[in-house]
């Protein structure tokens, strides 16, 4: 599938919007970005072999570690494109993909780690 960056951004707004408004409000600080896809440090600070697909990454300081104090840098959310693109079959597909996508990388910032995702998600 193909999708151009305008579709792709609008895809992202929708999904963040389709939050829960209490999650949504909580989100203070951080950027939401997009790639076509993850840098080869990220991969390698991830420790990704080359048949590992990674669709988003939080960067930061999640909310419990902070102890009440706002970084000066915000956090970052990257959605990686070519990968979510390569996941979906028509743009219903990559709205879907982009929002659990979206979500997934929201909960690393309310310090979620993946077995906590997984439950949540099952």
């Amino acid at each position: 599938m193909e999708a151009t960056d305008k579709l792709f951004h609008e895809l992202i707004d929708r999904a963040f919007d389709s939050l829960p408004q209490i999650h949504r409000d909580r989100v203070r600080n951080v950027a939401i970005v997009t790639a076509d896809e993850p840098t080869p440090l990220q991969r390698q600070e991830l420790k990704l072999h080359c048949n590992q697909t990674l669709l988003g990454l939080y960067s930061g300081i999640p909310l419990p570690q902070r102890q009440g104090r706002e970084p000066l840098v915000p956090d970052v959310i990257t959605l990686f494109k070519l990968p979510l693109l390569a996941e979906s079959d028509d743009e219903a597909a990559l709205y879907e993909n982009i929002r659990h996508t979206l979500w997934h990388e929201v909960a690393h910032y309310y310090g979620l780690d993946h077995d906590q995702i997984h439950k949540l998600e099952r």
